[in-house]
């Protein structure tokens, strides 16, 4: 059973070596151990050390040789278009007091997962706010560089 061993980021491993893909939703790409299918059929044995989040355009590593890239699958978002940075701020509060998984992209575009509540939120806030199919890639946690959900705690210094 081929292994895939080590996930490196986007940009860090040879793509020249790229031996297939795997296309999982955002809740699917956090994951240490499990058995997975490649884009091609092929099965293969997802074993990390650790769990990790898997973000579009990463690599995982085999333990026979090349890499298979992470595609985030797309899903259904809502995408959220703010006018002003006032109401960026006030909008994201809101996400963030729900403790919602949120994608910032550009030009005060927020995208967040499907979500009816949410959405009915969004409408009484009165901001412009669609349903669509697109990947979804939420921010890392604030200790969670990469996603490493299992990440050590900060270095706490006192004066």
């Amino acid at each position: 059973m081929t292994r895939a061993v080590a996930l490196h980021p986007a940009g860090t491993w040879p793509r020249s070596t790229e031996a297939g893909t795997v296309t999982l939703a955002a809740a699917d790409r956090h994951r240490r151990r499990v058995m997975l299918t490649g884009d091609d059929g092929a099965p293969f044995l997802l074993d990390l050390p650790r769990a990790q989040q898997m973000k579009d355009g990463d690599g995982l590593e085999l333990d026979i040789g090349g890499f298979i890239r992470v595609v985030a699958a797309p899903e259904e978002v809502i995408d959220i278009s703010c006018r002003t940075e006032a109401e960026l701020a006030r909008i994201s509060w809101h996400i963030g007091n729900r403790h919602v998984p949120v994608q910032i992209l550009p030009n005060r575009v927020l995208r967040v997962g499907m979500d009816h509540v949410l959405m009915t939120l969004l409408d009484g806030q009165g901001v412009q706010a669609w349903r669509r199919r697109a990947p979804f890639q939420p921010e890392p946690g604030a200790y969670d560089p990469h996603g490493l959900i299992d990440a050590p705690a900060p270095v706490v210094r006192r004066a």
